[in-house]
C-alpha cells in the first residue's frame, strides 16, 4: 500500500466513527462535473482578435509573461491546467474563442462549424463543453449597450448573436451527449446618476424573448442569465440586475439564473440565496470567483464562502439543481498554474462538503440541540480531508500536493 493509501486508511477510519462513508464521498465527488472556463489562459482574449482588449466593465490586471499568445499556445496550456485536475471536469468556452475557417467571422454569423474543433477536443480529453454569447469587446459594444440599446440595430445585431450562441450550445450537447449550459452575460449599463431605470429593462426583456423564441430541448442546452451589481465605468446602473434575471426566470421558466459569487455587495453569500431557487425547484447556475472587496475575479482558493456554497448545495442534495463553473482571471501569476488551482479548490471545496456528518447535523437542528450542532459542525473542519483529497487524486491518475511542477 502506498503512503498516501495508508493515511487514507487512517482518514476513512476518523470519518467512519463520525458516521461519514469517504468511499462513497469520493465515488459521488468522481461524478459530479465542475465546468472550468478557459479564458484564464489569456486574460479573455480569445481568437476572435486577440489585440482587441477588452471593454464593458471587466478587467484583467498583471503583467506576468505567461499569458498565452498564438492559438496553439493556448491550447497547449489549457491542456497542461487540465492534466492536473481530477475528477469529470467540463470547459465552459467564449463565442471569441472560435475558428473563422479563414475569414472574418462576426458575431452575428458564427455556426457550429466554427466551434467543431473544440468538440473533437472535448471527446479526445472526456470533457463536456458549456458556451458563453460574448456580448462586449466589440465595436457595437461601444457605448455600453447591447440587448437594451435604444438602437434598434445594435439590438438586433446582438439578438442574432445570443440566437447563434444557443444553436452553437446545442451542437454541444447533442454531439456529447450531455447538457450544454449557454450562459449570457451583458455588460450594459450607465457609469452615472440614471433617470431612466425602466425603458433599458424592457428593451432587455424583449430582447431576450426574441433569443429564446425557438425551443430547445434542455437535454441539450440551458441558457443561464448572470447577474452584476455593477461594472467598472459602470458603476451607477446596471441593466441586468439580480432582481431582474430572477423575475424574468421565474415568470418565463425558459430559462434559470447564474450567480457569480463576485457579483454582489460585498455583505451578500451566494451561499444564503441558493435555498431560495431549490425550494422552488428550480436550477441555478454558480460561478465561482473570489472577490477581494468586490468583483475583481482572484484566482479561487479554498476559503470560507467556497466551502459554505458547496455545504449548502451538498445539504440540499441539490447537484443535479445547481451547475458548478469557475469563473475568474489573474494575469499577476502563471496562467496555467492559476487556471488549475481554482479547479482543484473547487473539488477540495466539494469533497469538503460531502464529507460533512450532514444527516446528524440535521438530527441535531430538528431535535433543537443546537449545542452539538455547533459543535460537531465545528469538529467537521478539523477532520483530515487533505488525506481524502490524495486519495481521490491518486485514484485519478492526478499528482498531489505535488502538482505545481506538473505544469511550471
Amino acid at each position: 500500500m502506498t503512503v498516501t493509501g495508508e493515511n487514507y486508511k487512517a482518514a476513512r477510519e476518523i470519518y467512519a466513527r463520525a458516521g461519514v462513508d469517504t468511499d462513497e464521498a469520493l465515488r459521488l465527488l468522481n461524478e459530479i462535473p465542475v465546468s472550468i472556463h478557459c479564458w484564464q489562459i489569456d486574460d479573455l482574449g480569445g481568437f476572435e482578435n486577440p489585440d482587441r482588449g477588452l471593454s464593458g466593465g471587466i478587467q484583467a490586471t498583471g503583467s506576468d509573461p505567461s499569458k498565452a499568445r498564438t492559438k496553439e499556445e493556448f491550447m497547449t496550456n489549457l491542456t497542461k491546467a487540465l492534466s492536473v485536475v481530477p475528477g469529470k471536469n467540463k470547459l465552459a468556452l467564449h463565442a471569441v474563442y472560435l475558428d473563422n475557417l479563414g475569414k472574418f467571422v462576426d458575431r452575428d454569423e458564427i455556426t457550429p462549424e466554427n466551434f467543431a474543433f473544440w468538440v473533437e477536443y472535448a471527446k479526445e480529453h472526456q470533457l463536456g463543453l458549456d458556451f458563453n454569447p460574448t456580448y462586449f469587446s466589440h465595436d457595437k459594444a461601444e457605448s455600453n449597450f447591447t440587448l437594451s440599446s435604444y438602437d434598434p440595430a445594435i439590438r438586433e445585431f446582438w439578438v442574432e448573436h445570443g440566437k447563434r450562441c444557443r444553436k452553437i450550445s446545442e451542437y454541444f450537447g447533442r454531439e456529447l451527449g450531455q447538457t450544454s449550459v449557454n450562459n449570457h452575460w451583458i455588460p450594459d449599463g450607465y457609469k452615472d446618476y440614471t433617470i431612466d431605470k425602466l425603458k433599458h429593462r424592457e428593451l432587455l426583456m424583449e430582447s431576450m424573448d426574441e433569443i429564446l423564441k425557438e425551443k430547445i430541448d434542455w437535454k441539450y442546452c440551458v441558457d443561464s442569465f448572470e447577474s452584476k451589481l455593477f461594472g467598472l465605468g459602470l458603476e451607477s446602473y446596471t441593466v441586468g440586475s439580480h432582481e431582474f434575471y430572477s423575475n424574468y426566470a421565474a415568470i418565463r421558466n425558459n430559462c434559470i439564473v447564474c450567480m457569480d459569487m463576485g457579483h454582489f455587495h460585498p455583505t451578500e453569500a451566494v451561499s444564503s440565496k441558493l435555498s431560495s431557487y431549490l425550494v422552488f425547484d428550480r436550477q441555478v447556475q454558480l460561478h465561482v470567483s473570489r472577490p477581494v472587496r468586490w468583483d475583481s475575479d482572484h484566482v479561487v482558493v479554498l476559503d470560507d464562502e467556497l466551502k459554505e456554497v458547496m455545504l449548502e448545495i451538498k445539504r440540499q442534495n441539490a447537484f443535479d439543481k445547481v451547475h458548478i463553473g469557475t469563473d475568474y482571471f489573474d494575469g499577476s501569476i502563471n496562467r496555467i498554474a492559476a487556471q488549475a488551482l481554482g479547479a482543484r479548490s473547487v473539488k477540495k471545496a466539494l469533497l469538503y462538503a460531502l464529507l460533512e456528518p450532514t444527516d446528524k447535523l440535521k438530527e441535531y437542528e430538528e431535535a433543537d440541540d443546537l449545542v452539538r450542532r455547533l459543535v460537531y459542525s465545528e469538529e467537521h473542519k478539523a477532520m483530515p480531508f487533505g488525506l481524502v483529497w490524495e486519495q481521490f487524486c491518486e485514484m485519478n491518475n492526478v499528482p498531489g500536493s505535488d502538482w505545481l511542477e506538473k505544469v511550471l
